[in-house]
């Protein structure tokens, strides 16, 4: 079903589920990964798979860049907002924090964007229906969660807070994503990801020695999953989403 007249159709409705699939689901590979495999590495390497992929995806469509004067500078702070610091910020919490509370935290996420996009955009303001839809998300969030783990927040107080800021880094980068909108989807993913991993990589190398590095199997899967679904997929899928 094609969008009509400015309104979210089917499509629309199964691409944020993908995402949220995408998403969602990272949190337990990061925490599979994350004994053998540091946090800055983790993200490198999630990163790193995820940009190759999509470039190869980019050359075969054979999408370019279209150009603006400001196109590169927003794009290094997409890849910093949208994957580089949120990515290092989560395998860092989840090394002391159960990926449910992971999945807690990030729903900060929703509220940052809103509150970001009626500050600093013209056409997406805050009204009643907004607030409700992230308040009911929340409380549905809460339900399926429960309370045994709800009880769990609070402990690990600097680790929970590194997982909340990286929520709002992902609702920074929302609004970065849009200013992007007009550029062909795949190598504008590509090139996002390769910023982050211009970023990512040497931090990896001087902090972390992953060359010395001995993960399990299990763990290296998990960074394969990362960077094919949960990195490369979900980023592009956020691009869609936000052209639309």
């Amino acid at each position: 079903m094609k969008n009509v007249a400015g309104r979210p159709g089917l499509a629309d409705y199964g691409l944020l589920l993908a995402l949220a699939f995408a998403w969602g689901s990272s949190y337990m590979f990061i925490k599979l990964a994350i004994d053998t495999v540091p946090p800055i590495t983790l993200t490198a390497g999630r990163i790193c798979i995820a940009a190759l992929l999509l470039l190869i995806a980019a050359r075969l469509a054979r999408e370019k860049l279209i150009a603006q004067n400001d196109l590169w500078p927003t794009i290094f702070l997409a890849g910093f907002f949208g994957n580089a610091m949120p990515f290092f910020l989560i395998s860092w919490g989840e090394e002391q924090i159960d990926s449910t509370i992971a999945a807690i935290l990030m729903a900060v996420m929703p509220i940052t964007t809103v509150v970001l996009a009626h500050l600093f955009t013209d056409d997406e303001k805050l009204n009643r229906f907004k607030i409700f839809g992230v308040m009911l998300g929340l409380v549905g969030l809460v339900v399926l969660i429960g309370p045994s783990t709800l009880a769990k927040l609070g402990d690990d107080s600097v680790r929970q807070l590194a997982v909340a800021a990286a929520a709002m880094c992902y609702g920074v980068n929302a609004l970065l994503t849009k200013k992007l909108a007009r550029q062909p989807p795949r190598i504008l993913s590509a090139w996002i990801l390769t910023a982050s991993a211009i970023m990512v990589v040497p931090a990896s190398f001087l902090f972390e020695s992953p060359l010395q590095l001995a993960p399990t199997n299990q763990a290296i899967w998990s960074v394969i999953s990362l960077g094919f679904i949960q990195t490369a997929l979900a980023t592009y899928i956020l691009v869609i989403i936000v052209r639309r």
